[in-house]
């Protein structure tokens, strides 16, 4: 077969009605796509108009009026632009996605403008297809001589076009709306929806129904050039009233009947398009009621302005919500020439500030052929970025120069901040140092002071008199308790290395240069009352611990653990720090020792539990008894099983049992009394109540263990009671 070329040959009688259909999908859309093709004639012309190559009436004031007829089935959008000639409707009405804006942009490009034109694809008009079984255009050029057009189609591939009868310059477009369609020739429903896409256009859009019947009052001093006055309104006299009062009193003002004027539906100057410096706070807050209907106040907000390199302009609200009650799911409106696209496009606002509230106008964003989603665009990553940047920045700015409102802020929106950290690797690395935590005392900390706080603390306070145990020789004479160095060998035998010269100077730097950061760790808290004992041992020895109670709290911390080393979070129930133990000489140490191993036979036989951990230790509050800890690792892993858990994996029984330790005070009446005796049901009473007071003070018992509990508990007020 002899190689062949040619072009391809589109069958519009087949291509049509798939335009018709499938073009968008939505149909309520053909508005915007109408509307905004009547702002482009008007924008057209003032830019003709600006250049000197057309000239508008005296007192041309642009607008935008769609016209409603219920009974005749009919929507009409009428625009003052610039109108086209016979020649104009074949070129780019006749000729599907030839688009008219894309022309006469390419035409005067060389022109300066600081107009947006909105059209680009020249597909817009053929939306009023999908719902009208017939469209009729009437158009008159701005042209001199220029002579009406009207062209009519029926949904099909063949149009009629004829001399018009339009006496003024414009297009206007009727739309005999199809019988499945009709809400859309309804005041209520035609309002909603260009409120919707069309509510910040650049020009006027008025709303009327048409041979208006509805009348409405107005002053005198209110009245317009345009207003159809019925009749004048008389005010009539007040029974009982007398005619000199009447001379004392101002004249009122007249009032006038008038029909119904049509209404505005749209902002024409949005106030993201305005400089921040231009903007009150109550502006905001009333744009922020207007747009969203949201009647609490948004906590702050950040104003986007950018010329360059793309143009893109916003604002950003954090809104004040109840995150237990409510869904934390914001809106971010974006627009384009001040034309709305969709709602959390996620292609240009980053994943986490979909939490927010807000709107973005960017007219450089690479859009498809129906306006609703962007094309794949290095260009739209780039928004994205400068987007995520600009509220790190404000937030970084707002806890530097205003931490007091920072603060206040902080509970709703730190959960904004915590996902962004989680979601965004950049953000994270701008927001670090500006992570607050709130410490056991309401006070808000940043990272870096959080992990100095406990410096020094709790470890240097002296036991009271009395409280430290002195270790005797042989014959039972007191001894000075030896001091241990840092690798556990008698300190005096560091001191005699040292002069012996065992240790040089040449090592000890040595061992400087190879020191590792020190472990950097932060305590948290995430049941107040759950926890309180532990509180209030940290709080005894002037330690603090912050409070991490959101789901979030825990996947965040441990992206903080990753990104930045040496810092560690752990619970304060996780292990018994050394702050919080009494001094403890060596032989007692020792004694301990000896002493912890028999204590965890009898509290493993009593309990009836082989695998519990028991520590004897002196706490430096002698009122606690017992305490659990679980390892942080542990209790990790084991809330990560109960999640699962949640989502259908089983759950393996005892889990989470691993990391555990029992911890007894040595120091208190109770624990001594079970060392110094052996057996006895009392002794099994109590090994059995210790237990549990510090699984209780740990986590809530289970329900068979907490009946055992109260049993117990009244068990033992009957011995007492005896």
């Amino acid at each position: 077969m002899a190689q062949k070329k040619g072009n391809l040959s589109i069958n519009s009688e087949n291509m049509f009605p798939i335009i018709k259909k499938w073009l968008y999908s939505d149909h309520d859309i053909f508005y915007r796509e109408v509307i905004s093709n009547a702002c482009d004639a008007i924008t057209k012309l003032r830019k003709l108009d600006s250049m000197g190559e057309a000239q508008t009436p005296e007192g041309y004031k642009p607008r935008v009026d769609i016209i409603l007829n219920p009974e005749n089935k009919t929507v009409k959008i009428v625009d003052n632009g610039l109108g086209m000639t016979a020649e104009e409707v074949e070129e780019y009405i006749n000729q599907v996605a030839f688009s008219g804006a894309s022309d006469f942009l390419e035409k005067y490009k060389d022109k300066d403008a600081n107009d947006q034109i909105i059209g680009h694809f020249g597909l817009g008009f053929y939306s009023t297809f999908m719902v009208s079984d017939r469209v009729d255009i009437d158009t008159l050029s701005y042209k001199e001589g220029a002579e009406p057009v009207h062209w009519t189609c029926d949904g099909g591939s063949e149009f009629e076009m004829d001399k018009g009868e339009k006496d003024s310059i414009g297009t206007t477009v009727t739309l005999h709306i199809s019988e499945d369609c009709l809400q859309f020739c309804n005041e209520y429903k035609a309002r909603e929806v260009i409120e919707k896409y069309c509510a910040f256009m650049p020009y006027e859009i008025y709303l009327s129904k048409e041979n208006e019947t509805g009348t409405e009052t107005i002053k005198e001093s209110e009245k317009r050039e345009d207003d159809v006055v019925i009749e004048e309104v008389i005010q009539e006299k007040k029974e009982g009233e007398e005619d000199k009062d009447d001379k004392k009193k101002e004249p009122e003002e007249k009032k006038f009947k008038i029909r119904r004027r049509p209404q505005l539906l749209n902002d024409t100057h949005p106030l993201w398009a305005k400089t921040p410096s231009e903007c009150t706070e109550e502006e905001y807050k009333e744009f922020y009621r207007k747009v969203f209907r949201d009647f609490k106040e948004p906590l702050f907000w950040i104003h986007l302005n950018m010329d360059y390199p793309f143009n893109l302009k916003g604002i950003l609200y954090f809104p004040k919500i109840n995150i237990e009650f409510e869904s934390v799911e914001g809106t971010i409106k974006l627009f384009n020439n001040q034309v709305f696209i969709a709602d959390n496009i996620k292609e240009v606002i980053p994943e986490y500030l979909m939490l927010l509230k807000g709107v973005i106008d960017c007219p450089d964003l690479p859009l498809n052929v129906s306006r609703s989603a962007l094309q794949n665009d290095g260009f739209v990553t780039k928004i994205s970025d400068y987007i995520s940047k600009k509220v790190a920045e404000k937030l970084a700015g707002l806890c530097k120069t205003d931490k007091e409102n920072y603060d206040k802020y902080w509970d709703d929106i730190s959960p904004f901040i915590k996902y962004g950290c989680l979601k965004d690797d950049k953000f994270c690395d701008k927001m670090t140092n500006y992570i607050l935590f709130k410490d056991l005392d309401g006070k808000y900390i940043t990272l870096p002071d959080a992990l100095e706080i406990n410096v020094g603390k709790g470890g240097d306070e002296e036991e009271t008199e009395g409280e430290a145990e002195q270790a005797t020789d042989e014959n039972g004479e007191k001894v000075e308790a030896e001091v241990l160095g840092p690798d556990g060998k008698p300190a005096a035998d560091a001191d005699k290395a040292a002069e012996d010269g065992s240790a040089s100077s040449e090592g000890d730097d040595a061992d400087k240069e190879e020191e590792k950061a020190p472990d950097r760790t932060i305590y948290y808290v995430t049941d107040e009352q759950q926890q309180s004992q532990y509180i209030n041992m940290f709080r005894a020895q002037k330690m603090q611990a912050f409070i991490l109670t959101h789901n979030i709290d825990m996947p965040f911390i441990q992206q903080l653990e990753t990104r930045n080393e040496g810092v560690h979070f752990q619970r304060i129930d996780a292990q018994l720090s050394d702050e919080l133990k009494g001094k403890t000489s060596k032989k007692a140490a020792e004694e301990m020792e000896e002493e912890e191993k028999k204590l965890e036979k009898k509290l493993r036989k009593a309990l009836k539990n082989d695998k519990l951990a028991v520590k004897l230790q002196k706490l430096k509050d002698k009122k606690i008894s017992a305490m659990l800890t679980v390892s942080e690792e542990s209790r990790r892993m084991a809330d990560m099983m109960k999640m699962y858990a949640m989502n259908g994996m089983p759950m393996m029984d005892g889990f989470g049992a691993e990391g555990q330790t029992l911890i007894l005070n040595a120091n208190h009446p109770l624990v001594k009394y079970v060392i110094e005796h052996d057996g006895g049901s009392n002794v099994k009473l109590i090994c059995e109540q210790l237990y549990d007071l510090a699984r209780i003070q740990n986590a809530p018992l289970p329900a068979e263990a907490m009946t055992e509990f109260v049993a117990r508990s009244n068990e033992i007020m009957m011995l007492l009671a005896k």
